[in-house]
């Protein structure tokens, strides 16, 4: 399940991520291990209060992808060694909303860039998925908010 595509104005978000250029068949393993360091690092920073987890990208290249995993913060902070200040850009994006487990993502990537190219929007190669909470809730009323930044 998932909602229409459409055109939404977003606001600049802080970040605290792990960066990594990830194989495709290895994004979830990436994944998982960027949760735990920046799991184990934030109650470090002073970061103010914490927002849902994101993941911001730029298209692929030789079969890579990427990544910056993360968690949007309230204040910027100082880089360390695996977990370093980014944000997720203000300005027009393309917006699609996922209802569903994570394996609907390369699906609904496609439905949201079938969608910019019909509509003749031109991205602006920073894309991103912000995350719902996922604990304890039935894979299949996961929401994972996809955005396209527009040029």
């Amino acid at each position: 399940m998932s909602t229409g595509c459409r055109i939404v104005t977003v606001e600049r978000h802080l970040t605290a991520v792990v960066k990594a250029d990830v194989p495709f068949g290895e994004i979830p393993q990436a994944q998982r291990r960027a949760r735990t360091t920046i799991d184990a690092v934030l109650p470090a920073l002073d970061v103010g209060a914490l927002g849902r987890t994101c993941t911001r990208w730029t298209p692929p290249t030789n079969g890579r992808l990427p990544m910056e995993m993360g968690t949007i913060v309230e204040r910027p902070f100082p880089a360390g060694d695996e977990v370093v200040p980014s944000d997720l850009p203000a300005g027009r994006a393309a917006f699609f909303l996922l209802i569903g487990p994570f394996d609907g993502l390369p699906k609904a990537w496609e439905t949201l860039f079938g969608w910019c190219s019909a509509e003749k929007l031109t991205p602006a190669g920073v894309n991103w998925e912000i995350y719902g909470d996922g604990r304890n809730v039935d894979p299949a009323r996961l929401e994972t908010e996809l955005y396209v930044l527009l040029a």
